[in-house]
């Protein structure tokens, strides 16, 4: 107990032993904070052997007792099954489906990104987090991820749909060392990334719609929403937001989404696991983004326009209140859209584009060329 500097300490009055009560689950899960490093040191170490007893994590961790059994109650409180088994000690016995910072970074084998992880299990929007840790100095990587979005954002100020503990939605923060103009490219470099992810996860069927939604068999299943702060000649920072369906059934999208959204499950029919996602999309983006300031977009165009389903197809594009259309050629080395439309060769710097007759059935598919 500290004492007010010139007055001694008062002597501390007895009290009486009263059981504390443990945090809910949904209290722990709310707080925007890293795994506290004493639980994450007792599920490594439950990770490593069968059964350990409490005498031998408190000895490695240079904790008491009672604080190994409270670091085990609210690894419990987060979805852990952790059994304690008399006179043997605690077993580990399941892991929460959550995208746990702890979880993810074992998997990870990136050097920046998803190396510091704010984990939320609800919050407005993964980008506004985002931008408020980027303005505070966040370095780049730094990666917000949410069970649930209640104002989930897109492209062209559309919501997102976002139901709870089914699908990833994530933001990292970038600090591009590129010019304003050409941050664009970033969204259409991150479509490479996430169609890389998803690809063995659905072979054969993932495709990219430009500028940046991803596909899988012609319906929507992941969108890409950037956001800048900069000057005139200077990116002071970049916001990537990603919202991939991977469990979402068919009934938790509004009906008005449902010929044209999707999900990994219900394509391919089986469950996927987000936390190995999301190490995977990590490296993915970490590769694409690096080579991206390394060469620039001409780089990756080739793959971008393996991946397209756009590329020899009418399409219709609209923007800021003006329509063209044509036959996509496929992308320039500035991520521009080729076309040849009534007026010969145009190259289209954003819009919304609508593929004239439908996506239909894709089987687009691209082998990684990053090297």
């Amino acid at each position: 107990m500290r004492a007010k500097s010139g007055s001694p300490a008062r002597p501390r009055r007895p009290t009486r032993a009263t059981h504390r009560r443990q945090p809910s689950r949904a209290t722990l899960e709310r707080r925007p904070a890293s795994f506290p490093d004493v639980a994450a040191r007792v599920l490594a170490t439950l990770r490593s052997a069968p059964v350990v007893s409490g005498e031998r994590l408190s000895v490695d961790i240079h904790v008491s007792r009672t604080a190994i059994w409270k670091h085990v109650e609210r690894l419990r409180a987060l979805g852990y099954r952790i059994d304690a088994e008399r006179t043997r000690g605690y077993r580990l016995r399941a892991v929460p489906d959550r995208l746990l910072a702890v979880e993810i970074e074992r998997l990870l084998d990136t050097e920046r990104f998803g190396r510091h992880i704010v984990y939320f299990s609800e919050t407005d929007s993964t980008n506004v987090q985002a931008t408020r840790l980027a303005q505070a100095g966040a370095p780049e990587g730094t990666l917000v991820v949410a069970e649930r979005q209640t104002r989930g954002r897109g492209r062209l100020g559309r919501s997102w749909v976002s139901p709870a503990h089914v699908s990833l939605y994530a933001s990292f923060v970038l600090r591009p060392t590129l010019a304003p103009a050409d941050a664009p490219q970033i969204g259409l470099a991150a479509a490479v990334a996430v169609a890389r992810a998803l690809a063995p996860l659905a072979p054969g069927k993932v495709a990219i719609k430009w500028p940046n939604d991803c596909l899988l068999d012609g319906r929507k299943v992941a969108g890409i929403l950037t956001e800048m702060d900069a000057e005139i000649d200077r990116v002071h920072s970049v916001v990537l937001g990603i919202g991939v369906n991977l469990n979402t059934s068919a009934r938790a999208f509004p009906p008005e989404l449902r010929a044209t959204a999707t999900s990994v499950q219900l394509v391919t029919g089986r469950k996927v696991d987000r936390v190995a996602f999301t190490a995977a999309l990590c490296g993915a983006l970490e590769a694409v983004y690096d080579r991206l300031l390394r060469e620039g977009f001409g780089a990756l165009v080739a793959e971008w326009n393996a991946y397209s389903c756009l590329t020899g197809r009418e399409v219709t594009v609209e923007c800021a209140g003006q329509r063209t259309g044509g036959r996509v050629r496929g992308l320039d080395a500035r991520g521009r859209l080729v076309l040849d439309g009534p007026r010969g060769e145009e190259h289209i710097v954003a819009g919304d584009v609508t593929l004239v007759g439908g996506c239909g059935a894709l089987r687009t598919g691209a082998k990684s060329n990053d090297g």
